[in-house]
């Protein structure tokens, strides 16, 4: 690599940050350096050369990391520069590009350029991350030219026949000052396509438009519109209450996860996006209610609107499990809901003013946690953060194991929208008054080597909690399998004896490797059914069983792990005699399937059973402790916290679960300590020690009791100090009605950031 020069009488900052940008040994080491780029341009006026270096820099189609760092310095350029705002227009309006998010997001920072609206007006009709970055920009510019953006969204709603398109956009328009009379129209227009309609509707509870009387006349109806017009109704009424309800006495928690459905009956376990995390948070919620110093917990997940609107009855519950209607956003998968932010807040709103918390958990660096840190800073209430390197630890291992580097990052990107999520861990980290982490063995050295997190230096600021399960569905299972409960037989287990049965009589009295979870690429129940169906001695010893996915509607995402499932078959037609989807199950039926892995049913199944996790990480791996708490010996990725409780070789194996080989042997070694005498014991008790959700709920209370309270002058500090003066994504409130000066600006900027955040 050629040494770039400073132009003559300059410090060669940019080139400088370039060059190592350029030679940083890996992806991750490119996060480090981008904020430092972004800050050079940003610090004195920037010259020509300065936008010409960044602009030539984003055109290197061969380095992702690069262009995309470059990106977001040409939004930080001090001052107008007529060849940044130029690229980053023409980025913008290039649909499909994966620098397409990234312009989005940095043309915020740069005044309003007519030029450009219309490439964002398109990116929001396309949804995903650059739809909502596009929008967040946009609704910034309305501040300054509203009726620039108005004719943008209005003119391509006259020639947008795509009902989610239009409801995309009527929510922008939403977000825009002074649109109530084209909101009203669009309303109030029964021939108006009703998501278009929910989206005007729900905007109407932020402002005064329509009016009250439309509002209501709307609310008698029925279906989506009339349950938007009564969403509406009751957020003016909060409104006009000064933010809601005032907080009740004692210790109030809000935990929010807005991934999945949270089932409080636990029968949805392992469908969709339905994952280990919406069972913890409600056996968590039990717990920590039924503890004498919490007053009311709050659980706070996503469902359609008639869910929403039957759990806010439940609102004097001392734990309540409430729903967030996402409107038209309903249907987004877990990985790619960012289109969904404004309805989320909106909804989240609503809750934290009907249940007003001390404070506020959140989880996951996704669009849920996105929209509570805005709403939780608009209200003034404090967050705890569960901090995860998620996904720095994927990032590392896909660049390990060869499926990712700097040519095929950009892509990647657009998928999986790598970048800005790392951002958002950095964001909400910083934002959080405590940062909960999850125990892994080198736990410090992997978070400042990862996420560039240095917890040696700030001690108090951590907490390190292990996560924890209830054990007594797992006893109830062991109990009814040994004639102590009643029930043995249950749909799960019928079922499973016919499927056992179908596979043949040789392939009866075998044990099972089983795995639990949702059917998804992270989770790798393809990857397992690759490794046993090339491993002969396994096929040969156990039987394989999935528990978990909607097998008779399949979402997208279970329907490409599927797909990868068959296309196994095709070199391996021998598979399917010893392969069993069970489907997603009720979550005590789950632990029915567990025990009988240990313990056997004869004739049908062996005891001496396995339990196998193929997942590319888990941060903690509850259904692995579950399946160590029912006495099975278990499988489990060997980087993140797997590794704190499973003892390598005695109660499991550690392996590198990206290695079919490798997870193909570890299985059988699992299978081989099946038998060993005090292991079945010895994992028992490392769960009722340490991995209880008691255990769980009591360490985290005093987390909760030393943060909670408004955030006032003295907490603000850990929130807002240091700020450089630019609004983001996480900042704010929603809606200019709720007084903030733009739908992204609101209580407080973004605070100055480390040496590890990934960008602007």
């Amino acid at each position: 690599m050629t040494e770039r020069t400073a132009a003559p009488g300059r410090p060669a900052e940019v080139d400088a940050v370039l060059d190592r940008i350029r030679r940083a040994p890996s992806i991750l080491a490119v996060f480090a350096l981008a904020g430092e780029l972004a800050d050079v341009p940003a610090r004195s006026a920037a010259s020509d050369r300065d936008a010409d270096l960044l602009v030539e820099a984003t055109r290197d189609a061969g380095d992702a990391p690069t262009a995309i760092a470059a990106v977001h310095a040409l939004g930080r350029l001090a001052g107008a520069g007529g060849a940044a705002d130029d690229r980053l227009a023409e980025l913008a309006g290039s649909a499909g590009d994966w620098l397409a998010p990234h312009a989005a997001w940095a043309l915020a920072f740069r005044p309003p350029r007519e030029d450009a609206v219309r490439g964002l007006v398109g990116l929001v009709g396309d949804g995903r991350l650059a739809g909502m970055l596009a929008q967040w920009t946009l609704g910034r510019w309305a501040i300054a030219r509203p009726e620039l953006i108005e004719l943008a969204l209005t003119g391509r709603l006259r020639h947008e026949p795509a009902a989610e398109v239009r409801a995309r956009l009527v929510e922008t328009l939403g977000l825009v000052p002074g649109t109530d009379a084209h909101l009203a129209t669009i309303a109030c227009d029964t021939a108006e396509a009703v998501e278009a309609r929910v989206a005007a509707l729900a905007a109407a509870g932020d402002r005064d438009a329509p009016p009250a009387g439309a509002l209501e006349t709307t609310a008698q109806d029925e279906g989506p519109a009339a349950d938007a017009a009564r969403f509406a109704l009751l957020d003016r009424e909060l409104r006009a209450a000064s933010h809601g309800h005032p907080a009740g006495p004692g210790l109030r928690v809000a935990q929010v996860h807005l991934g999945s459905r949270l089932d409080p009956t636990l029968t949805h376990a392992g469908e969709a996006d339905t994952g280990g995390i919406a069972t913890l948070l409600v056996q968590l919620g039990e717990a920590l209610a039924r503890d004498v110093r919490i007053a009311a917990v709050t659980t706070i997940g996503r469902g359609p609107a008639a869910d929403a609107l039957a759990s806010l009855e439940a609102a004097g519950d001392r734990h309540a499990v409430v729903a967030v209607p996402l409107e038209h956003h309903e249907g987004s998968s877990f990985v790619d809901p960012w289109p969904a932010r404004v309805a989320a807040e909106r909804g989240l709103r609503r809750i934290l003013r009907l249940r007003r918390p001390g404070i506020v958990h959140l989880r996951m660096a996704d669009v849920g946690s996105l929209a509570a840190c805005r709403v939780a800073r608009s209200e003034g209430v404090p967050t705890v953060f569960t901090l995860a390197p998620d996904p720095h630890s994927v990032i590392a291992g896909m660049e390990r194991a060869g499926e990712l580097d700097r040519a095929s990052f950009g892509p990647a990107d657009a998928r999986a929208n790598y970048w800005f999520r790392a951002w958002l861990v950095d964001r909400l980290a910083r934002g959080a008054r405590q940062v909960v982490l999850f125990p892994r063995p080198a736990l410090a050295a992997t978070l400042r080597d990862l996420v560039g997190i240095d917890v040696e230096a700030d001690p108090d600021r951590y907490r390190v909690i292990p996560e924890g399960i209830d054990l007594e569905p797992v006893r109830a299972a062991r109990a009814a399998l040994t004639g102590a409960g009643p029930g043995a037989v249950t749909p799960v287990v019928a079922d499973l004896q016919d499927a056992i049965a179908a596979l043949g009589p040789e392939r009866r009295a075998l044990p099972l490797v089983v795995s639990v979870g949702r059917v998804v690429e992270v989770k790798g129940m393809a990857r397992i059914v690759e490794a046993f169906a090339a491993d002969p001695d396994l096929l040969r010893r156990a039987n394989l069983v999935i528990v978990g996915g909607d097998l008779d509607d399949p979402s997208p995402a279970e329907r490409a792990e599927i797909e990868r499932i068959e296309t196994v078959f095709v070199d391996h037609p021998e598979l399917a005699g010893a392969l069993v989807l069970l489907g997603h199950r009720p979550h005590d039926e789950v632990h029915r399937v567990l025990a009988l892995a240990r313990a056997g049913l004869a004739p049908w199944i062996a005891p001496g059973g396995a339990y196998a996790c193929g997942s590319r990480k888990e941060e903690f791996g509850l259904a692995i402790v579950e399946a160590l708490a029912a006495g099975l010996p278990v499988v489990a990725p060997r980087g993140g916290g797997p590794a704190s409780y499973v003892e390598d070789g005695i109660t499991g194996l550690l392996v590198d679960t990206l290695d079919r080989a490798a997870l193909g042997a570890a299985i059988r070694g699992a299978l081989d300590l099946a038998g060993t005498a005090g292991r079945a014991r010895r994992a028992e008790r490392v769960v009722e020690e340490r991995l209880t959700i008691g255990a769980m709920a009591g360490a985290l209370i005093p987390v909760y009791a030393a943060n909670a309270g408004a955030v006032g002058e003295a907490a603000g500090a850990a929130n807002v100090a240091a700020t450089d003066g630019a609004s983001s994504p996480a900042d704010g409130a929603s809606s200019p009605a709720d007084g903030a000066s733009s739908p992204a600006d609101a209580a407080g900027t973004d605070a100055a950031r480390p040496a590890g955040a990934p960008g602007p």
